[in-house]
């Protein structure tokens, strides 16, 4: 993933997210990939990702279980 590190990022990585949920790479009621693999796998820090996570949350696309993790909400 190409980030514009001149604007936010954050915004960018939860484009990159809803994309991946909207082609099916993660099913509803599946486990979300944890903040740190992700912020790993895209070359961000861990905040940035948990902006974008909260973003997705607030959109209803992720709920997050206490102790569990953030899991794909159904459409």
């Amino acid at each position: 993933m190409d980030l514009d590190r001149s604007v936010p990022v954050w915004p960018q990585v939860a484009d990159e997210l809803r994309r991946r949920l909207e082609a099916g790479q993660y099913v509803p009621g599946a486990r979300f990939p944890a903040v740190n693999e992700l912020a790993a796998e895209l070359d961000v820090a861990p905040s940035t990702v948990q902006k974008a996570m909260a973003a997705l949350r607030a959109e209803g696309r992720l709920y997050t279980v206490l102790g569990q993790g953030s899991f794909v909400a159904e459409k």
